[in-house]
């Protein structure tokens, strides 16, 4: 384990120029360049936004301002949009980049590395993006915004973790590549990010427990929209179950790494 991390170090600035180089060949034709990162997803707020808000009429308890549950989607979308980014883009990286995988001696654990990077890349643009609108619908977070970067690797660990683990079982059982987007849906809306975890029934809200992105999600939301620290007893659970989800997928791939390539 150590020697893979170790040579995923060495290779640093391999995976530098990697993300550095998948950013620019991202965009290089497209006159709006990164602001397509963040275009989408704040396509996809407005709507829920305006669905909500102006159609349904719906409110957000203790907060005056009109454009509340704008900012309460926002928030969600910026811890969703990085964990689901990981998780898609690893479901698939082995297989996508077999080729490569077979032509080139380096450390495969560069792969899921640069990934994480340019997902982080892009969620640092939507995060700019989004204060700036914020500040154009006349909230500003306070001081707890720099608990952010707690929850950011917090987010990262859990997603790396699940991604890389399903990039390893994709590569031999290829049905985990149709299944998992499924369920990416249903977390989705088990997640409260459109909605408030209040309404939903008593009966059902005990589920939620089960949902680990849950202190992660109120996380960014007590942070940028209410201005309070996140829970750090939920917080902290979770970090131990992402160390160990990343600890048990760092695992997988070392052992699993040799016969990878024969099977791509």
């Amino acid at each position: 384990m150590f020697g893979m991390l170790s040579a995923a170090w060495r290779y640093r600035f391999f995976i530098f120029s990697s993300i550095k180089t998948e950013l620019q060949t991202k965009f290089i034709r497209s006159k709006l360049g990164g602001l397509w990162m963040i275009l989408h997803p704040l396509s996809q707020v407005l709507i829920f936004a305006f669905v909500l808000s102006a159609v349904l009429s719906a409110k957000l308890p203790g907060i005056d301002n009109q454009y509340a549950y704008a900012i309460y989607l926002m928030s969600g979308t910026l811890g969703w949009s990085l964990f689901a980014e990981i998780v898609n883009r690893c479901l698939t990286l082995f297989i996508d980049n077999g080729n490569l995988l077979k032509k080139l001696v380096f450390p495969k654990i560069a792969l899921p590395l640069i990934v994480t990077g340019s997902a982080l890349v892009n969620n640092t643009l939507l995060f700019v993006a989004i204060l700036a609108i914020f500040g154009a619908l006349g909230h500003i977070p306070g001081v707890e915004v720099f608990w952010l970067p707690v929850l950011m690797v917090v987010n990262i660990a859990l997603a790396l973790g699940l991604g890389l683990a399903l990039g390893v079982l994709n590569v031999f059982m290829r049905d985990i590549g149709q299944i998992v987007p499924v369920i990416m849906q249903f977390l989705f809306w088990f997640t409260p990010i459109v909605y408030m975890a209040n309404i939903i029934p008593e009966e059902y809200r005990n589920w939620l427990e089960f949902n680990p992105l849950i202190p992660i999600i109120t996380g960014y939301q007590n942070i940028l929209l209410y201005n309070h620290a996140p829970d750090w007893a939920g917080l902290g659970v979770i970090a131990l179950i992402a160390a160990g989800l990343l600890a048990f997928a760092l695992l997988l791939f070392r052992k699993a790494s040799p016969e990878m390539v024969d099977q791509l």
